[in-house]
């Protein structure tokens, strides 16, 4: 076997690890989306589905390890290659992670559906919008190789964080002015949240996409926006 073919094999299952990151990527990008149109519609038999789907993303995950594990046993990788293997592997377990953000958002269907509406439930959706932006963009730039791109989302960040921030305070103020608002929104609450660590997640993969490409993390600090922790809402608050 000629050396040629031997970079030439190496490159082709490269090619592949790629391939199965964009697909597991999409699925955990699809559910995202279905997990906060259920909640949205207060649909209980697409929540159904997408908790269901989420075995499909473990099993991704389990593939892409095997997979990569076999890269590094036979093809001993250096350099730039080692990095593409190692960051497949990081890349592959936040995205299951956002699954299982995902999945959560769904089973919250359940007791909402079962609470008068609550129009917070629009703004969740606007930040889940912005979250399923910055994945296909990072996932994109992930494809591509393409540092700029996954720069831009870690600045997007900022958005998410700052969107996070207003619905906590919304949220708090409906449960002040009626108590039978606490359940729903206490759900929502958490909804919010899982939807603004999805977006960190995303900007997690935009860090491995940089130091995938340049060598080394990002120097710069992260940005950051979400001032919930430290938010106060007082009686009378809008």
């Amino acid at each position: 076997m000629t050396q040629d073919h031997i970079v030439k094999s190496f490159d082709a299952e490269l090619e592949q690890l790629d391939r199965r990151i964009a697909e597991m990527g999409g699925l955990a990008e699809s559910q995202l989306a279905q997990a906060v149109e259920a909640l949205v519609k207060r649909d209980q038999a697409l929540a159904d589905r997408v908790v269901a789907t989420d075995r499909r993303l473990d099993a991704a995950e389990d593939q892409i390890d095997a997979f990569a594990v076999q890269l590094l046993a036979r093809r001993q990788p250096m350099a730039k290659d080692l990095r593409a293997v190692i960051v497949a592997l990081k890349t592959a377990s936040i995205l299951e992670r956002i699954g299982d953000y995902a999945k959560n958002i769904a089973k919250r269907t359940t007791a909402l559906a079962q609470s008068p509406p609550i129009g917070s439930a629009a703004a969740v959706a606007r930040m889940a919008r912005l979250v399923q932006e910055m994945i296909k963009t990072v996932l994109d730039s992930y494809l591509a190789r393409d540092p700029a791109g996954a720069r831009h989302v870690r600045q997007r960040d900022v958005e998410v964080d700052a969107l996070h921030t207003s619905l906590f305070r919304e949220l708090l103020t409906y449960m002040m002015e009626d108590p039978r608002n606490i359940t729903p929104c206490t759900h929502l609450l958490f909804v919010a949240k899982n939807i603004e660590r999805i977006g960190d997640h995303a900007t997690s993969i935009a860090e491995k996409v940089i130091y995938l490409v340049e060598g080394h993390p990002p120097t710069e600090e992260r940005p950051k926006g979400d001032a919930s922790s430290t938010t106060v809402v007082a009686p009378g608050d809008r």
